[in-house]
């Protein structure tokens, strides 16, 4: 927890001014026991009303004074903990925005979604607890106790010998729900995972009727989490009940003790009952101090977590920077260059890829086809850095791709994903994703050439219609007309199609390629599909086998080079076209 303490800085003011209202109060506080023996011996004792009046309005005024203390304290702990807990967001959000998909895939967006909000949340009400109690729950023991020694040492000792009695029990209660609590977390981020797949899969799981299974794999993962935070709850409810009883019994002893003091002269009847006080003072400072503990070993479970997010350090770094004037486009550099790659993901241990060595040429229309599973995503995802290769080297413009700033590389590629993705707002919005500052022109442009107008064209609102999350109104292939005008409106010199019109009929299909043929602009594009059709025309064809590289070359090519192309063309045929 002390290493988020430095997002605490900017609030130095408000987590010092604010104990220090708080240590007021508690002052204030401590004051009124006293006064109410004074109010006892001088006053009643002596039937001295005025002396009764006095001490009560100074006991009034106490009380007011310490209420505005509490309110400041109040005041500065929300704008501290609240500061704090946005400020850690921040970070964490934009630390998450920094990794790259190897590292997002080692903790899983349930996991990072509660990590950056319930283990945050938990922070936020731990530094808010800080300023608050932290300081006022010892000050009142300790204060109670120097106050009790005052008017009776001998009954005063006491309370010291139950303060070590309620310090083992605190450390029993923090020993065994510590490690509870962590598991809870990660029973939570279960949870989250299982209810995310439901929800973003609730179409599939009713097409295939399996609602009864998911909910009994919903129930089952949260009777898991509520064993769990039963669990736990038992533990920390034995602080509250153990911390009165070692309270009432110390009140047994010191009313024992203190009936024998008073009948010995010692002790007189306003002190007992100002010891009376500061006892239920101290009461309740533990019960505090115990709910405290509660809040802090969660707090520190969630500081781990955190901590290990923010501890992790990208497998992708952004260190290059190459200078706009290094490269010529019109040289007979290839445009893309893969020079012995190879690549395997963490999870698995196998090559995804094997030895690929490719060139591209720029301006060239590149088709990639394969079979499900053959690597050829796992290909064009290299190319943007989503993933760095394991071996060899992936060239753009004859510069390896850890040379660009990864604000560089991206800005000259297009990337057009298997899964369309929109976001909330209108279809201009969703398009200028592409070009925050592009004309409406440009973007009618980008439309077009994607196919996209002539939809958009028959919406009420054109261009200004809402897009609810994750583009639901519109239809799959909608979508992915959307998302393609999204890449063509940034103008990148490198467009990756990833099976990005799999949702489009074959005339669309066809009017995308011919208005991509036909653009003036000197862009590279690489398609792939798993439609022959789709990639027949294009300038070079790469074929992908278990990860590595087939055959390559025309359409005619390769109908005579490559066995697996055939194949793959002859089975799309209908069996009249196959027999010719």
């Amino acid at each position: 927890m002390f290493k988020l303490a430095t997002y605490l800085r900017p609030y130095r003011k408000e987590v010092i001014i604010g104990p220090i209202f708080k240590l007021l109060e508690a002052i204030f506080e401590l004051l009124l026991p006293t006064i109410v023996a004074l109010i006892i011996n001088k006053g009643i004792g002596m039937r001295d009303t005025s002396y009764v009046f006095k001490m009560g309005g100074l006991m009034i005024v106490l009380s007011i004074v310490g209420f505005g203390c509490s309110m400041i304290c109040q005041y500065y702990a929300a704008r501290a903990s609240q500061g704090f807990g946005t400020t850690l967001r921040n970070k964490i959000y934009k630390h998450i925005s920094t990794l790259s998909y190897t590292d997002m895939d080692k903790y899983g967006t349930p996991s990072l979604v509660n990590r950056i909000t319930n283990d945050v949340n938990q922070l936020q009400l731990a530094v808010a607890m800080f300023i608050r109690l932290v300081i006022r729950a010892p000050f009142i023991c300790i204060g109670a106790i120097i106050m009790s020694m005052i008017l009776d040492f001998q009954l005063s000792l006491i309370l010291l010998i139950a303060t070590p009695i309620f310090g083992v029990i605190l450390y029993f209660v923090i020993t065994r729900t510590s490690p509870i609590y962590r598991s809870y977390q990660q029973k939570l981020d279960r949870i989250a995972l299982v209810l995310s797949e439901n929800l973003s899969g609730v179409r599939v799981i009713r097409a295939f009727a399996k609602s009864r299974q998911e909910r009994q794999r919903f129930n089952e993962t949260a009777e898991d989490l509520t064993h769990t935070a039963i669990r736990v709850g038992r533990i920390s409810a034995l602080l509250n009940p153990l911390t009165t009883l070692v309270v009432n019994v110390t009140i047994i002893a010191i009313l024992w003790v203190g009936g024998i003091h008073i009948n010995e002269g010692r002790l007189s009847q306003g002190e007992i009952i100002a010891f009376m006080n500061y006892i239920t003072q101290i009461l309740l400072a533990l019960i505090v101090v115990s709910n405290l503990v509660i809040i802090f070993t969660k707090a520190s479970s969630s500081a781990g977590r955190i901590n290990e997010v923010l501890a992790t350090t990208t497998s992708i770094p952004d260190t290059g920077n190459i200078s706009s004037h290094t490269f010529d486009k019109h040289t007979a550099v290839p445009a893309i260059q893969f020079n012995n790659v190879s690549f395997g993901y963490n999870m698995t241990g196998d090559m995804a890829l094997e030895d690929i060595s490719v060139e591209i040429t720029r301006g060239e229309t590149v088709g990639i086809i394969g079979s499900t599973g053959s690597g050829k995503s796992t290909f064009i995802n290299l190319i943007p850095r989503f993933y760095d290769a394991t071996e060899g080297e992936v060239k753009i413009d004859g510069f390896n791709v850890k040379d660009y700033s990864l604000m560089q590389l991206r800005h000259k590629i297009g990337v057009v994903p298997q899964k369309s993705v929109l976001f909330t707002g209108t279809i201009s919005e969703n398009i200028r994703w592409g070009h925050e500052d592009a004309t409406d022109e440009e973007v009618a442009k980008a439309a077009a050439m994607a196919q996209a107008d002539e939809f958009i064209c028959k919406l009420p609102d054109r261009y200004n219609t809402q897009v609810s999350r994750g583009g639901l109104n519109l239809s799959g292939g909608q979508r992915q007309r959307l998302t393609i005008a999204r890449a063509l409106v940034a103008k990148p010199e490198i467009l990756i199609l990833d099976d990005s019109s799999s949702a489009l009929d074959f005339a669309t299909d066809a009017g995308l390629r011919r208005a991509l043929k036909e653009s003036d602009r000197l862009m590279t594009v690489l398609m792939v599909s798993q439609r022959v059709s789709t990639v027949q025309q294009a300038d070079k064809i790469i074929v992908f086998e278990e990860g590595r590289v087939v055959g390559m070359g025309t359409h005619d090519e390769l109908m005579i080079s490559c066995e697996v192309y055939k194949e793959v063309y002859l089975s799309q045929l209908s069996s009249e076209e196959s027999g010719k």
